[in-house]
């Protein structure tokens, strides 16, 4: 059963890879590529300024990365989320399973779906929000992506003890209490770690000669509009590899059922 979870998991992040890419390439893609266009105008501004002229040559041209590029990093990512996904149901489930026998394991499907989206994506996306390019400093960078990976691994881990801390006081106090208690504490733990790491405010400002402006800041519309698109697409991502593993999930406990039906018959 282990396998089938897994495979489950593994085709709905393939889905879920699929729908995500078609929808970063309608909306997210045209935000890049005015971002790359300040970035061309603000390079030109500063240099000059320098009278320096670089020429930068792309190792890749832009169709390659937006289509392939982009592509097969959206879909790999997507397949390794929806294989972590499996793991993580597969060790939920023997646990949930066991403790109360009556529980459907596609609603557990749908729990979990949501709490990792919160955990993974939704609180780094609140404290952290992306950048489109062009945005950030280089000597910010090293430092900006320890503190997101720092903060993703403590909500992960908090995640992981609020569930877990939420299934033992269900019996005792309730599955109301015990969900808002859970979710306090992981709020309470969260909300410090984010006070602790730094803060980073990286929006490009006009390029000056002195007291005169010889290029413009970066425009805050594109940065809204790409933030906006960028968590929405991690929304329809997780959905989709939820909705698909739970349809999935209800494949493979008809065909149990008709098996079981099947054997008893035989016995019979």
């Amino acid at each position: 059963m282990e396998r089938r979870f897994t495979g489950a998991g593994v085709l709905a992040g393939l889905i879920a890879g699929l729908v995500s890419f078609v929808y970063a390439r309608i909306f997210i893609e045209p935000q890049v590529r005015l971002a790359i266009d300040y970035e061309e105008e603000r390079s030109h501004a500063e240099s000059m300024l320098s009278g320096e002229h670089a020429h930068e040559h792309e190792i890749y041209s832009r169709t390659v990365q937006e289509n392939i590029g982009a592509g097969v990093g959206t879909v790999v990512f997507a397949v390794a989320m929806g294989a972590l996904f499996a793991v993580a149901f597969t060790v939920l489930w023997a646990y949930v399973g066991r403790r109360w026998p009556a529980a459907d394991p596609r609603a557990v499907a749908a729990g979990l779906g949501a709490v990792a989206f919160v955990a993974v994506i939704g609180v780094p996306y609140f404290v952290y929000p992306p950048n489109p390019p062009a945005v950030g400093e280089e000597d910010t960078i090293g430092a900006r992506s320890g503190a997101y990976l720092t903060l993703t691994l403590v909500s992960v881990a908090l995640m992981v003890v609020a569930v877990i801390l939420g299934c033992r006081l269900a019996d005792r106090i309730g599955g109301l209490w015990s969900g808002v208690t859970s979710a306090v504490v992981y709020l309470v733990g969260v909300t410090i770690t984010a006070a602790l790491l730094p803060e980073f405010k990286e929006i490009p400002g006009p390029v000056m000669d002195g007291d005169r402006i010889v290029g413009a800041g970066f425009p805050g519309q594109v940065v809204a509009d790409f933030r906006v698109y960028a968590i929405a697409n991690q929304v329809l991502l997780w959905t989709v590899l939820t909705v698909a593993f739970v349809a999935l999930l209800g494949v493979m406990m008809r065909r149990s059922k008709t098996s079981d039906r099947t054997l008893a018959e035989v016995g019979a």
